[in-house]
């Protein structure tokens, strides 16, 4: 196992094993990489490189860029099919799209108009659909797996930042939680009635001026195990965390400047969240909700991934 963690400012990624929270490799040669995803086998990184507006595939042996796949605009972040065919990356550039790729034959194969950039794309945890959320639209555009069309699109307030996914028993998504532009907490979407029903608002911000452009909570993340949400607050320099379903405000801990994003390891007992102004990943015991280890990466950390390995 693997997290992999980009680094906004740089031109490489960084490895981290996390059984010892050490650095185990670099990825050079991608400037301004922004999003990562994995083969599902392991094989592949896959990541988003503004600088080239490409699709890079690095290998995850040698972690070596072994191709660059050209997209329809300049790109923000991806996620990859539950099968490991399709790459969906986010076209921010406007009038915004969704590029597919196919990991195949390493191309472009289609690019999915949206009504403004979108900044992140997801898979639902079934694999049925793709999630886009775009800033610049305040909307979340839902696209069908199958067909590659669109299937309905929220109009939401404010821009669409990081999201979560919560599942029904059966697998199927059950609510968005979505964050948003300017607002210190989330938004909770039905996703059969395609309906905000409740914002949730973090803890009161310890600044009233704070420099963060425009984005107070940005990283958000269901624990594997389905128990808990966890939220980063820019504005405080913490992660919180909310028990499932009743999104009642469980505790929290303090991280680095400016947290951006999280990923969990597979057996819900860890997160790592990447701290932007701080230059390292915490290490966040979900359990005792404290950091037990700080991991020096890159300029600018955002992104980040959990990579079973083979």
């Amino acid at each position: 196992m693997r997290i992999i963690q980009t680094n906004s400012a740089g031109d490489n990624l960084h490895v981290i094993d996390p059984e010892t929270n050490k650095v185990v490799g670099i990825i050079n040669g991608i400037e301004v990489n922004h999003g990562v995803a994995v083969a599902p086998d392991g094989s592949r990184y896959y990541v988003s490189d503004e600088a080239e507006d490409t699709l890079d595939v690095v290998s995850s042996k040698t972690l070596k860029i072994t191709g660059r796949v050209p997209l329809s605009g300049h790109p923000n972040n991806i996620a990859i099919s539950k099968d490991g065919r399709r790459v969906y990356v986010a076209i921010i550039q406007s009038p915004g799209a969704v590029d597919v790729v196919d990991t195949a034959s390493l191309t472009k194969v289609k690019t999915i108009p949206t009504k403004g950039g979108i900044h992140n794309t997801y898979v639902t945890p079934d694999g049925k659909f793709v999630i886009a959320g775009s800033i610049a639209g305040t909307s979340i555009t839902v696209i069908d797996n199958k067909t590659e069309e669109i299937a309905w699109v929220l109009k939401l307030d404010k821009g669409v930042r990081p999201m979560a996914f919560e599942t029904n028993p059966d697998g199927s998504t059950h609510r968005i939680f979505a964050q948003l532009s300017d607002v210190h907490g989330f938004a909770v979407i039905d996703f059969a009635t395609h309906e905000e029903v409740a914002r949730v608002l973090l803890p009161k911000p310890v600044t009233e001026k704070p420099d963060i452009a425009g984005t107070p909570s940005h990283g958000i993340g269901i624990a594997p195990n389905g128990k808990t949400l966890w939220v980063n607050s820019m504005l405080n320099s913490k992660v919180y965390a909310y028990e499932l379903p009743s999104l009642k405000l469980i505790g929290g801990c303090d991280v680095g400047k400016v947290p951006d994003w999280m990923t969990f390891t597979p057996d819900s007992k860890r997160v790592y969240i990447s701290n932007s102004r701080s230059n390292y990943v915490s290490v966040v015991d979900i359990a005792a909700m404290k950091e037990i280890a700080r991991i020096p990466v890159g300029e600018v950390p955002k992104r980040n991934v959990t990579a079973i390995l083979p």
